[in-house]
């Protein structure tokens, strides 16, 4: 059983029901350490009393806020509690809203909450209302030393506690640069509308998370092995730029392309008629395609590009055992 980060209580109207907060996410993100690269010793940090100069044990660390002038006031574990009893030992439910109605940009960390002692019974009332519903919590919970907005959501036989963003932490989009919804003004058609449809149908699947790996990380790791195999034999890599900048391109072509060889790596052929309409709509009229076959070197296909060969079955990328 993991141990749990915070002990508390679900709490709305009278309702309490006893929870510990576990955490939801078990990162395996590669370590590395610092060095000096003239003797490969490791640089360490330290916390040092900036009047002395000597290091302060981790113990006789405590917490003060600036008042201003150079004074503070230092806090003791018991003092945070002190502040709101009520708030740092309960996730206090403000309302329920539809779980569809809360933007994605909002969730930040989920946790996971299991019921203790006497908690079971209410810990499965309010999943089976919430699943029924199709509801989530709005709550608020103190963790440590901070207040964070959340929301407790059913999932499968457990309920996750996802903190969420306050709205004012979010960045106000409107300063981007980006295109308005207007696709005539930017030059796009209704092949290139209907050729991008079919590229996503074909790629239509099932969410299995599973299936998806941290491959920069088998990669990386991969390089690690090569380094310390053959460390005289790794060749400098020179950043490559972003795909795309600066260039004009034939997105028609591209998204052609790309269709061919989802059907070719699948299997399938996808919607063929409205291939074929796509098809219709890009290709130019009998006289400017004669025209144009004289002028490119007498290409025979509508984009001047030749198929791409269809893949070999278990060609795609390397994927670590």
């Amino acid at each position: 059983m993991p141990r749990s980060i915070w002990k508390g209580a679900i709490s709305f109207g009278l309702v309490n029901i006893p929870v510990g907060l576990y955490s939801a996410e078990s990162r395996q993100e590669l370590r590395f350490n610092q060095l000096d690269r003239r003797t490969m010793s490791r640089v360490r940090e330290k916390r040092v009393d900036e009047q002395t100069g000597n290091e302060v044990p981790y113990e006789e660390i405590v917490r003060g806020y600036d008042t201003g002038g150079g004074n503070y006031v230092v806090l003791t574990e018991n003092d945070f509690r002190r502040a709101n009893p009520k708030a740092t030992q309960s996730i206090s439910i403000q309302a329920f809203v539809n779980a569809d109605e809360i933007d994605i940009t909002y969730f930040d960390k989920p946790y996971y909450l299991a019921p203790m002692g006497s908690g079971k019974k209410g810990y499965a009332l309010l999943r089976r209302v919430l699943r029924e519903t199709g509801r989530v919590a709005i709550a608020k919970v103190v963790i440590r030393t901070k207040e964070y907005l959340c929301a407790v959501v059913p999932r499968g036989d457990v309920m996750v506690l996802e903190i969420l963003r306050f709205a004012y932490e979010l960045r106000d989009p409107s300063e981007l640069d980006v295109p308005q919804d207007d696709l005539k003004e930017l030059g796009v058609s209704e092949a290139e509308v209907t050729m991008a449809e079919q590229l996503v149908g074909a790629m239509v699947k099932s969410w299995d998370p599973e299936e998806y790996r941290d491959e920069y990380r088998d990669d990386l790791l991969q390089v690690i092995e090569e380094k310390e195999a053959h460390p005289e034999a790794v060749a400098e890599v020179q950043p490559a730029g972003v795909p795309g900048e600066g260039k004009v391109v034939d997105i028609m072509a591209l998204l052609r392309r790309s269709v061919e060889e989802v059907r070719a790596t699948s299997g399938g052929d996808g919607d063929a008629q409205a291939a074929d309409a796509a098809d219709d709509e890009a290709r130019p009229a009998p006289g400017k395609r004669a025209a144009a076959g004289k002028a490119g070197g007498g290409e025979s296909s509508a984009t001047g590009r030749k198929k791409p060969a269809k893949r070999k079955e278990g060609g795609g990328r390397r994927r670590a055992a």
